[in-house]
């Protein structure tokens, strides 16, 4: 296929406007060629407009990274050396530093990046934790070198754990300054266009620093776009940096021919295989003498899982009512002072395994709120079974500020007490929603419903069959970890305001 019958097929894409080329060609425009509408609406500038390539995109991003790296285990040595005042760095200390920088790269932290869509600390930290620990014990054997004097066993505990905090913090500046330094990097996605359309919501919502540019359709049971030189034509014209590849169908051999196509032309490579939607990311890769393996951990919790689960619910959830009991008293006298009513709501929720149980919160609306609902469908802004409005005319004022701060919320805290929620975990529906899950859907319910989850931290109204599909992920992928990251998430995304 040439690039002018590749560019028959594409649709461009600039700031949330969807501009069909239809069956023009691509036009020359100082010795490079591209689409007509992309010129007309402003998406390609000119061939001799400064447009960083890939190399120097990621050599930037891995200079920054390295030099946070670097800074941070430096600043949190010093520190603990000036808290201490026990001992202090010999000059020879800087000969070692090039170490840190070397001990990143082993671990691969370097290289994590570019196979990324959404780069994330957070999602680093148990490496990060690891390599902290791994400085403290290289300071602790070369001290004798390093330190002008000797650190105590609390010392380099310490060293541990400020070096953990430091250098995550860190990265995430690192990686703040590339977003706003670095322009965003431009994603073509080739393949089905309702899941092309999909990507760019998400990669819109979160915090990718980056943005599809245009897709491209594959059409045919094997999945062809044609030559690699009108593959890679195509990307030099739209200054592509990334190639996202969403498979139509089952049948491989068109998308293996694309990914080597994409990896030859040199720009990085994103896939979103549909076998992930079903087994979650929590595989095994193996190599079984050249023969790649991918291996499926069993669905669900084992029972040592769901007592480790359990165990952090109730060591977290008494720390928290500690530390948010005078809010919960404050809440309640506000709630109790501005509308008639209880200070409670309880509904009936459909929880693990299908039993039913009263959720709590601290109630928004007004006492007749149940029997205005009929009235307001026409304003639903989720449908298949969900009601949710953004403006709901329902909630008080103080019920307004709760919702905004999430703070209706802590009541849940005693669900989780008596066992029938969770810190996180699949979303609690009510029974006629729950009416509408239905077959291996329903396995959702294999875990303990949450006060937060996956759904929660979208920040954006999440259709039914959608949310399903991210409890099931979330019940096929469950890790300790997992739930404190969802925790962390959750706090950023309601000190952003999210429920507004």
């Amino acid at each position: 296929m040439t690039p002018s019958q590749l560019a028959a097929r594409l649709t461009i894409h600039e700031h949330d406007t969807v501009v069909p080329v239809g069956t023009t060609h691509l036009r020359a425009v100082g010795g490079t060629l591209v689409p007509p509408s992309a010129l007309r609406h402003g998406l390609v500038e000119r061939a001799d407009a400064a447009f960083p390539s890939l190399f120097e995109r990621e050599s930037v991003h891995r200079r920054l990274l390295a030099v946070a790296d670097v800074l941070c285990t430096s600043l949190a040595l010093l520190f603990v050396l000036f808290v201490s005042g026990s001992a202090q760095l010999a000059p020879v200390a800087l000969a070692a530093l090039p170490l840190v920088v070397l001990m990143f790269k082993v671990a691969g932290l370097y290289d994590r990046d570019p196979l990324r869509l959404v780069p994330s600390t957070l999602d680093e930290a148990p490496l990060l934790a690891q390599l902290a620990g791994i400085y403290a014990l290289g300071v602790t054997i070369l001290q004798p070198v390093l330190l002008d004097g000797s650190l105590q066993p609390l010392q380099i505990a310490m060293l541990w754990l400020v070096g953990f905090f430091a250098i995550a913090g860190g990265r995430v500046l690192a990686r703040w300054t590339a977003g706003r330094c670095l322009p965003v990097e431009r994603c073509l996605v080739i393949g089905e266009p309702q899941r092309a359309q999909r990507i760019r919501e998400k990669l819109h919502t979160s915090n990718a620093h980056a943005a599809v540019i245009a897709t491209l359709p594959l059409v045919g049971d094997e999945e062809r776009v044609g030559s690699p030189e009108a593959v890679a034509r195509l990307v030099q014209d739209l200054h592509v940096d990334r190639i996202i590849v969403v498979p139509t169908t089952t049948e491989t051999r068109g998308v293996v021919e694309l990914i080597r196509i994409a990896k030859a032309i040199g720009v990085r490579v994103s896939v979103l295989p549909r076998m992930l939607e079903v087994v979650g990311s929590t595989v095994q890769f193996e190599d079984v003498d050249g023969l790649t393996v991918l291996g499926v951990r069993p669905f669900g919790l084992s029972r040592s899982s769901r007592m480790l689960k359990r165990l952090f619910d109730l060591g977290a959830t008494m720390v928290g009512l500690l530390a948010v009991g005078p809010v919960i008293a404050a809440v309640a006298i506000a709630v109790r002072i501005d509308s008639k009513g209880p200070v409670f709501f309880r509904q009936v929720r459909v929880g693990r395994d299908g039993r039913h149980f009263r959720i709590y919160k601290f109630r928004s609306m007004v006492m007749d709120a149940e029997q205005q609902k009929d009235g307001l469908r026409a304003l639903n802004e989720v449908g298949d079974g969900m009601f949710k409005i953004s403006h709901d005319p329902r909630v008080t004022r103080v019920g307004d500020l709760l919702r905004r701060t999430s703070l209706d919320e802590l009541p849940q805290l005693f669900n989780v007490l008596r066992g029938e929620m969770s810190l996180v975990g699949p979303r609690p529906l009510v029974t006629d929603e729950d009416a509408l899950v239905l077959g291996l859907d329903r396995s959702r319910l294999h875990l303990t419903p949450g006060m937060t989850g996956p759904w929660q931290v979208l920040g954006a109204r999440v259709p039914m069959n959608e949310m399903v599909g991210i409890d099931y992920l979330y019940v096929a992928s469950w890790s300790l970890w997992l739930d404190l990251k969802l925790l962390l998430r959750t706090a950023r995304h309601v000190l952003r305001r999210g429920n507004v």
